[in-house]
């Protein structure tokens, strides 16, 4: 298969038009968030740094020198203390599997090296890709409130085409067959699909796409939650069982 880990992180959203901006960035305007590029990074913590710590440093200081340094939109994924019970459901292909992940939406991916200098200087590791975002799920249910912690949890998944597929065979039976059956068989609230344009950092892992996933809390250790089935073993195992089959189709 070419599935190529799953990530569970926690995640917060903050916009430059907000709170960051109005205590040390440059003023936006509503016009100026209509970003034109997405650019995704998984991260890696520095080795000894205790994770609340890095979390502190990520969410402080870091997001607030990427919103002064243009990025419009910035949402921060950490694995840490709070996603703990969701450990079982985390599948590492790459060791060490990263920390987290940054996203960012600017005017232009071109202009990006200050961007990336800071996060550079605030972890041990990156990689980074430009992407194109659809949003099959609006997380209108748990919205996001600038600079808070988003409801439940989030993972993130790498994914890798499989040789045995064209890249517009891959992405028909993604988009036009399997989303909505995820849709339907998960208790999902929010749903992001990134397709990988290129990578924009050295030796990046080849990947085609990143998904991301907002699930409830309830989710990290009841299956039945994750599945939209609580309390209907039945309905548990046919989504499961499902979603199975048609991941295996395109992964």
């Amino acid at each position: 298969m070419a599935f190529s880990g799953r990530q569970v992180c926690h995640r917060t959203e903050t916009e430059a038009k907000v709170s960051i901006a109005a205590s040390g960035a440059p003023g936006n305007s509503d016009e100026g968030v209509n970003a034109m590029e997405k650019i995704v990074y998984p991260i890696w913590k520095p080795e000894n740094e205790p994770v609340k710590e890095f979390k502190h440093r990520l969410l402080g200081e870091v997001s607030a020198q990427l919103i002064k340094l243009g990025a419009r939109r910035l949402t921060v994924n950490i694995v840490d203390e709070d996603v703990a019970p969701a450990e079982p459901l985390r599948i590492i292909a790459t060791k060490p599997p990263s920390s987290g992940l940054i996203c960012m939406w600017v005017d232009t991916a071109i202009r990006r090296k200050p961007l990336e200098e800071v996060i550079e200087k605030a972890v041990s590791r990156m990689t980074g890709y430009l992407v194109t975002e659809s949003e099959p799920i609006l997380n209108t249910k748990h919205p996001a409130i600038e600079g808070h912690r988003v409801h439940g949890m989030n993972s993130v998944v790498f994914l890798t085409k499989p040789p045995r597929l064209s890249h517009e065979q891959w992405l028909e039976i993604w988009h036009g067959s399997h989303t909505q059956i995820a849709i339907d068989t998960q208790s999902t609230f929010g749903y992001r699909q990134n397709v990988i344009v290129r990578p924009l950092t050295y030796a990046a892992p080849p990947y085609d796409a990143i998904v991301e996933e907002d699930f409830p809390a309830a989710a990290m250790a009841d299956p039945m939650a994750f599945y939209n089935a609580v309390g209907d073993p039945a309905k548990h195992k046919k989504n499961e069982q499902t979603m199975i089959e048609s991941c295996v189709r395109f992964i």
